[in-house]
This record gives structure tokens, sequence and C-alpha cells, in this order.
């Protein structure tokens, strides 16, 4: 495969300079930097906890890893084929609460917190995505999940691009969010270097810091302040910062390019769709256009929205999945 980058345009570069900066956004994120958010206590096994009128399970499962047992915890609730729901940086299991509801209407979701996050495993060991995703093959093993849906967003999509390809057989569908594809450059990922240059990595040890920025560049509207809020508590679990590190020290946007469109794209046999927000700052939407070329099976929809879009716009995001993932 030719893997030239493809050049930024210029509207793309202004939005991945400016970000959305929306003002109502900005206005939650600088009152949470002045309130401060008081900690989170730790769930256990069983425990319940109302989200929206739903009530989820909270979960604490061992499973193997490449050389010790991991810890994973996740929530669960509905009926029906499994659904795994895979978040992205700087999230936790958490993000999915806007749509979880409606989600668990029509299957079993289990709404993890990723290896690194939340209440999940933060020890050392193998933080590469390709490693992280054998693990999560794990945890649904001795769930004894054979055959499962998925649903990931950002660098979550990034373990379910190895998932898809090295387990095609037991993928039913996938919504593949927020990420990266077969165009790329290296100017799009600039949080690479943030959180990796010895200068700047101190910035994962601040969640309050790491929301806002994130936040504030990538909404286009703005989330309910109880749910950032919550996101900074679950970032702000002992040892969470130092874990998401590792993932940026174990690889590079660029490999994980490489490692699309080399191994892994040819091998993604399950149903697709391709789910970005219309104005994802570092994702410009001309990178997905003609993909029909690579992933003639797949199909393209675009969100109304930032980056979080699933919190952005979790009706807009519903009418998109819903129908996708229901299809005979």
């Amino acid at each position: 495969m030719d893997l030239q980058y493809r050049p930024v345009s210029a509207a793309a570069k202004q939005l991945l300079t400016d970000g959305h900066q929306n003002p109502e956004m900005a206005a939650i994120l600088v009152g949470i930097a002045a309130d401060g958010v008081a900690p989170r206590t730790e769930n256990t096994d069983g425990e319940y906890e109302d989200i929206g009128g739903l009530t989820v399970t909270h979960r604490f499962v061992d499973a193997p890893g490449e050389s010790e047992t991991i810890r994973w915890h996740f929530v669960e609730a509905g009926v029906g084929a499994p659904l795994v729901l895979m978040h992205g940086i700087p999230q936790s299991w958490h993000m999915w609460a806007p749509i979880l509801p409606e989600l668990a209407k029509h299957f079993r979701c289990i709404a993890m917190d990723l290896k690194g996050y939340g209440q999940s495993h933060k020890e050392r060991g193998d933080f590469r995505h390709e490693g992280v995703a054998e693990q999560v093959m794990a945890l649904l093993d001795t769930l004894g999940i054979d055959r499962f849906n998925l649903f990931s967003h950002d660098r979550g999509t990034v373990q379910a691009d190895f998932i898809a390809a090295g387990h095609a057989n037991r993928v039913i569908r996938w919504v593949r969010g927020s990420q990266h594809l077969v165009h790329f450059h290296p100017d799009l990922s600039p949080q690479e270097h943030l959180f990796s240059r010895v200068e700047t990595r101190g910035i994962l040890q601040d969640p309050v810091m790491v929301i806002d920025r994130m936040y504030r560049w990538l909404c286009k509207y703005p989330i309910p302040r109880a749910q950032v809020e919550r996101a900074v508590q679950e970032f702000a679990r002992p040892g969470v910062g130092l874990a998401v590190e590792r993932y940026f020290q174990s690889s590079s946007f660029r490999k994980d390019w490489i490692d699309r469109r080399t191994r892994l794209l040819p091998n993604w046999t399950a149903p697709m769709l391709i789910l970005q927000g219309a104005e994802e700052p570092p994702m410009p939407v001309e990178n997905y256009e003609g993909l029909e070329e690579f992933l003639p099976n797949a199909q393209v929809e675009l969100v109304d929205g930032g980056h979080f879009y699933v919190e952005e716009n979790p009706s807009g995001t519903l009418k998109k999945v819903i129908p996708f993932l229901t299809a005979a």
C-alpha cells in the first residue's frame, strides 16, 4: 500500500489550531477548575448505579494478562447479544452513560474501563495496543462471550482495530469511532507529543487540566457539567495518569497507521460503520471520503458534533448507531 501522508487542508489546519472553544463548554470547564471536584469512592463488585433511569451493575473480573492476572472493571446492563463498548482518552466507561439506556434495550452492554483507566488494572506490563487487545479478548473468554458487537471510540478504537483483525470471526458488527484510518499526517496528532515529551508529560497527572484542554479544544457542543465532573473523577483515580502515559511510550500514531494499512485493514470482515464527528479538529472529514476502495463493505456516517459526539449529541449518535447495530 502507498504510505504517503495526505496533506492537511487549510480549513482542517485552522480547526486543528483553533479548536472549537465553545463558550458554554469553556464556562463549564472554568467552573470545574475553580470549584474543584471531590474524589469518587471505589465501587464494589455487584454494586448498582442508576444511569438515566437505567440500573447498571459494576463488575470486577480477573482475567489472564501477558504474564500476570489483570483486574478489569466494567459495568453491565441489558439483555441480548453482547455489545462491548471501548472508550478513549481521557474517559472511562462513563462516557457511554448518555446512550447506555437506549443501547441496553437491544443489547447486553459491557462498558469497560480500558486497561490503565478508571478502576481497571494500572500496574506495569504490556501497554502496546496490540497486547492489550489480546488481554481484552482474554476477559471476554473469561466471561464466556464468544461472538459480540463492538463500539469503539478514539484510543479504544486502536485496540478494537487489532481485535477486529485478529478475531474477525467473533465480531458481529463494529461501530468504529473517531480514529485515523487510511489517511494520516503527523500534524493531526499533536497530543502524542504533549503526553510523551519530558517537558509536558506531567499534564497527565492533572486530571482537570487534561480534560480542560481536550474538551475545550475538541467539543463543538457543550457536555453537561455532571458528565464532565465524572470524567475528571474517573481520570483522577490513583495511577491513571502514569498508566495512560505507558500507551504513548509504547507506540505512536504513525505506527498505528502503518499497522492498519499493512496488517489490519485487509482482515476486517465484520459489517462496519465508520462513525466520525462532522467537525473533529484532528480528523478532517475529507480523510474519510472514498474509503470504498479500501473497505467496500463499510459505511461512513457523520454525527453533528466534535470529537466527543457521544456526549455532545447523544440523540444524533443513536440515530446512526441503532439502525446499523440492529440490522438483520
